[in-house]
């Protein structure tokens, strides 16, 4: 597998954590519609986990951008 500039990988990282939040918060509604509520309630806080982690990913790869390109500011 070829190495991913950084900038490259963050924007990867990203789409990952993005599509597990994703998942978490489909499994969520499964038990919070089937009654479970307190997996529900696990699943929701995986999911936000996740987008956190997205969050700082997309954060980190506009950064990267910004330092290899220079930023307009």
């Amino acid at each position: 597998m070829a190495t991913q500039h950084k900038g490259a990988q963050n924007h990867t990282s990203a789409a990952e954590h993005h599509e597990h939040a994703a998942h978490h918060h489909r499994e969520a509604a499964k038990h919070h519609e089937s009654g479970a509520h307190e997996k529900a309630g696990h699943h929701a806080h995986m999911a936000h986990g996740h987008a956190s982690h997205a969050k700082h990913h997309a954060e980190e790869a506009s950064k990267h951008h910004a330092q290899e390109h220079g930023s307009k500011k």
